[in-house]
């Protein structure tokens, strides 16, 4: 690899190959011959005297690109398309007058995006569906396990390790629904013309409205799609790739929670992302287990939400029937959030196939706590022997307070057990306040919340998806 000059980092650290092939000239010039190749078979159906001779001569040359005389002919006359069609035509001498018939340049190119947004929804997919089956495993396996929920990032009742990753595990399902949703609404552009009037194929067709509608439909049929785009400019509307980065928008916001949540969880050293033997945390100490990929993960996020500007602002200045200052930045900006989005996957399945817990250090913190937490639960035992509630609450105030000072300030352990035990207006022993604090009786439905999330709403999704699970999440560095 040369290093002299700016390589992308999606290609080198973080997108996989499967979604770089989507992005690539390969793929795309491959595409738009595909797309010459169906116009040509739809107006032959319908009556343009195309031989089967030059078709056949078309579909001999679909992948083997002729890309030097493209990129010559492209010097010369400036336009991507045109030079492309030329580089085609040198290729199928037979075939070269019919190339592109009544089309103009975004018959391939937005055709060409609006499938590579399609495939591309397709394989984030793929890899959200097989984060999911990681998180669902996690959390059937620690679906009991009681540990400290946060509310302000303080400590405030208890939940479960497995109910908390089934919070991660819900904001996924949201994105995976919106996926299909924005799957399911995509429509083919179509044959639309110069300025989406059709007017050049109604040239063809001697003004036969059925033909022309009749190619466009067996070219969208040809690649899969029911719908078309029903009225447009010369390109569709700018609003559709808003609307597809918002979806990877909501993976990303999905994605930086998760890590935001594990990165703190490390830091109370009780759930980790995986480690690497030999990997090293810092250049300066050599202790450190610092959360990488969590960190790169946020990162990343922070990348693709914040790279919904471009296609909205975009969208917003596309004057009239089509304007060309939307090229340059749609280059950029919809490959790139792909390339992050299927970065940020990539590194969830890692970590989620490798999530590190520890249950002892859970255990404690949870004891720590549990005597401010469990302060309801013993107001209401002394209310039921005749004490008065207000007074009750009152007591307990001054003794969490005390308590809670003294752990603080001077560094001592919780000893607002032994003032409750101490405190006449309570009636009760150390003894019994010990054993009422067993932390999973503070857990609530969250153990049985993991269950029915799982075995009536997971469970169903990966079982009809089993096809694409199992996906491996590879980190490069």
């Amino acid at each position: 690899m040369a290093h002299d000059g700016y390589v992308s980092p999606f290609s080198t650290r973080y997108a996989s190959a499967e979604m770089q092939y989507l992005f690539s000239e390969e793929h795309k010039f491959r595409t738009w011959r595909k797309l010459w190749i169906e116009l040509a078979k739809a107006e032959k159906r319908q009556g343009l005297s195309i031989t089967d001779e030059q078709i056949a001569e078309l579909e001999a040359h679909a992948d083997d690109i002729n890309y030097e005389d493209a990129e010559r002919r492209e010097r010369e006359v400036r336009h991507d398309v045109m030079s492309h069609v030329y580089a085609y035509g040198l290729q199928c001498p037979k075939a070269a007058g019919i190339i592109h018939l009544g089309a103009t340049s975004c018959y391939v190119g937005d055709n060409t995006d609006i499938l590579i947004l399609r495939d591309g929804l397709k394989l984030v997919r793929k890899k959200a569906l097989s984060v999911m089956a990681l998180l669902a495993r996690f959390a059937e396996t620690y679906k009991s396990l009681p540990c400290l929920a946060y509310t302000h990032i303080q400590p405030a009742q208890l939940t479960t390790v497995g109910k908390r990753a089934c919070l991660w595990l819900n904001e996924l399902l949201m994105d995976v629904e919106e996926i299909d949703h924005r799957i399911g609404s995509l429509a083919f552009l179509g044959s639309k013309g110069t300025t989406g009037t059709q007017a050049s194929f109604m040239e063809l067709f001697n003004g036969d409205s059925r033909k022309v509608r009749a190619v466009e439909k067996d070219i969208a049929e040809a690649f899969g799609f029911r719908r078309i785009v029903p009225v447009s400019g010369q390109t569709y509307s700018r609003k559709m790739d808003y609307q597809v980065l918002s979806t990877l928008s909501g993976i990303a916001q999905t994605a930086s929670k998760f890590a935001y949540d594990l990165r703190l969880l490390a830091s109370f050293k009780e759930m980790e992302e995986p480690f690497g033997k030999a990997q090293i945390g810092s250049s300066a100490m050599p202790y450190k287990r610092n959360p990488m990929r969590c960190e790169r993960v946020d990162a990343l996020c922070r990348y693709v939400m914040v790279n919904t500007a471009n296609p909205a602002v975009t969208a917003g200045t596309q004057f009239f029937e089509r304007t060309l200052d939307d090229s340059a930045n749609r280059r950029i900006a919809v490959a790139e959030s792909f390339l992050a989005a299927d970065a940020i996957l990539n590194l969830l399945l890692n970590i989620c196939d490798g999530l590190v817990v520890y249950p002892q250090v859970i255990r404690r913190r949870v004891i720590e706590e549990l005597p401010f937490m469990a302060t309801e639960n013993i107001m209401m035992d002394a209310v039921k022997r005749g004490g008065n509630r207000q007074e009750l609450h009152e007591r307990l105030r001054q003794h969490a307070q005390a308590a809670g000072n003294r752990v603080k300030e001077e560094g001592a352990p919780n000893d607002l057990l032994d003032r409750i035990a101490a405190d006449p207006l309570f009636g009760t022993t150390r003894e019994e306040l010990d054993a009422a604090l067993e932390p999973e009786r503070y857990t609530g439905r969250a153990a049985e919340q993991v269950e029915e999330f799982l075995s009536e709403i997971i469970k169903p999704l990966l079982d009809a998806n089993q096809n694409d699970l199992g996906v491996q999440g590879q980190v490069l560095v």
